[in-house]
């Protein structure tokens, strides 16, 4: 009987996912809620554990990618390993560089990006340290914004993304949406970035468009040639300019007055 009874427990190390073998997990999921038409590409960085006396270069390929064709093969979810050995060197993960990417257009260069970064340590102060829910889950949270602008002498209409922490209240702040956390903490856990997309859009090129009721109306400059195209404080003459489908339009984002 007692032969029976080892056996069985034994069999749900390996079967229950939320029993032993969740336990000795050395990795943590990075996942991310958000707006369509976005994805996430991640490096996972690593250098040698406390401890370990060992060294390791670039051509060792020390990093691990996630993402890299965000394009066509994206995946929200990343199963991301705390520990790493690589030569025989035990690596420990000490930060993610992530770029947050999305598209506007139909060609392969319509798509604005900015970047942030998950930062992991052997130890870190209370105030730096994010937390955990009881599921497990940790979310850092952000806004993303378009900025617009135009480009080369027909004035197509291009766009850049940036991005911005969100507080506990809400609030957009000046920094990237980062978290920060100790190894000791991300076994078996999950990290969430989730972003929101901020609901208007604005110029993101100097004194170059001037508000109106309906939109946004480009500054001629010093002519349609013009590729900076500052205002000047001339607010009333206007060029077109080219949307990112081929359209001539004249007001931003509706195209026709």
């Amino acid at each position: 009987m007692k032969q029976v009874l080892k056996a069985l427990l034994s069999g749900a190390c390996i079967t229950l996912t939320a029993g032993c073998a969740t336990e000795k997990s050395e990795s943590f999921t990075f996942t991310a809620d958000l707006p369509p038409n976005f994805a996430y590409y991640g490096i996972a960085k690593y250098a040698p554990a406390k401890g370990e006396t060992c060294t390791v270069t670039l051509d060792d390929n020390p990093y691990l990618g996630f993402n890299r064709e965000w394009r066509t093969e994206y995946k929200p979810d990343s199963e991301v390993p705390i520990y790493r050995t690589v030569k025989g060197c035990r690596l420990a993960i000490y930060k993610i560089d992530l770029e947050i990417n999305a598209t506007y257009g139909k060609t392969r260069g319509d798509f604005g990006g900015d970047t942030t970064a998950v930062v992991i340590r052997e130890e870190l102060e209370e105030q730096y340290k994010e937390t955990f829910n009881a599921a497990g889950e940790n979310t850092i949270s952000g806004q993303c914004q378009w900025l617009f602008r135009t480009q080369g002498p027909k004035r197509r209409l291009s766009k850049g993304l940036q991005c911005k922490a969100v507080d506990a209240q809400g609030v957009v702040t000046k920094g990237r949406p980062v978290g920060a956390y100790t190894l000791d903490q991300l076994p078996g856990k999950t990290v969430k970035l989730k972003i929101k997309l901020a609901d208007e859009e604005r110029p993101g090129w100097g004194d170059t468009w001037v508000k109106v009721p309906n939109g946004w109306k480009r500054c001629i400059g010093e002519g349609p040639e013009d590729q900076r195209g500052y205002c000047n404080g001339n607010y009333k003459d206007f060029s077109s300019f080219k949307m990112p489908d081929g359209r001539d339009c004249t007001i931003y984002p509706g195209c026709t007055e």
